[in-house]
């Protein structure tokens, strides 16, 4: 594969309005992959540490979500060079995810893991043995913290000091655990997620970031849908707040107006 046929297949992924260069550096480079430059907007692959050509898409891809983060923020700042930020943000991973599922979804990339039988193997065993078991075994942890709230308060005991001295266990680690099993997430999700979904207070909200974890959508992009909803959450009660003010102002105007009719007609 070279240099042409990456450009072509990242376009093929996604559009662009702004041009950019993929350069093969020939070298293999133990700190990165690839490299992408704002400033000229190129991309730099670094051909000799891949094995496979779907390896090497995938870093062109990670590459390619820089340029077209870059974009965005020429876009909005009118052609400015945008200042130099954190790149790896929760928003360039759900970019970078988007691409990908974009780039299995066209056969331009796959992750492989089918291809590996010993490798699925171990992928069920993780996720059964592993990360479901743990989740089902922090739900039952969550249980047995609520039954020692309550018999701490039984016996005069605080349950904060319980906590800290007795069990030893971090405040934090107490309450997210006591969070989740309350609103007992399916396990095979994992514990990490299942506290990441007990932090969405709508049941509905809530129900449609667990489906979607569990068809295949990455944590990134869970957060950036909770982060947009709750933008949107924001911007809607702005918005009502507004028209309350509004129409309580047009409702003392028009009484304002009325009684000054009144005034005229009797003069």
């Amino acid at each position: 594969m070279n240099q042409d046929k990456v450009k072509d297949i990242l376009l093929q992924i996604e559009e662009t309005s702004v041009e950019f260069t993929v350069t093969f550096s020939g070298k293999s480079s133990k700190k990165v992959n690839g490299l992408y430059k704002p400033e000229t907007q190129e991309i730099i692959l670094h051909n000799k540490n891949f094995k496979t050509d779907n390896q090497l898409i995938y870093t062109a891809i990670h590459e390619y979500t820089h340029h077209l983060l870059n974009e965005k923020q020429l876009n909005s700042t009118a052609g400015l060079a945008p200042k130099k930020t954190r790149v790896h943000t929760n928003e360039f991973w759900t970019k970078f995810h988007e691409l990908l599922d974009i780039a299995e979804q066209k056969n331009l990339y796959s992750i492989g893991v089918e291809e590996s039988q010993e490798l699925s193997e171990l992928t069920v065993e993780i996720r059964d043995k592993y990360l479901r078991k743990n989740g089902e075994l922090m739900l039952e942890f969550g249980k047995l913290l609520a039954k020692a709230h309550n018999l701490c308060e039984t016996a005069n005991v605080r349950y904060e000091d319980y906590i800290d001295r007795v069990l030893k266990l971090p405040r934090s680690a107490a309450k997210s655990i006591s969070k989740v099993s309350a609103v007992q997430p399916d396990p095979a999700i994992g514990f990490e997620n299942m506290k990441m979904i007990a932090g969405i207070a709508d049941e509905k909200k809530r129900n449609e970031a667990q489906d979607k974890l569990l068809s295949g959508s990455s944590p990134d992009t869970i957060r950036s849908m909770m982060k947009r909803k709750a933008q949107e959450t924001d911007e809607k009660t702005k918005l009502e707040k507004e028209k309350t003010r509004l129409e309580k102002t047009i409702n003392q105007l028009s009484s304002r107006l009325e009684l000054i009719n009144e005034s005229l007609a009797s003069l």
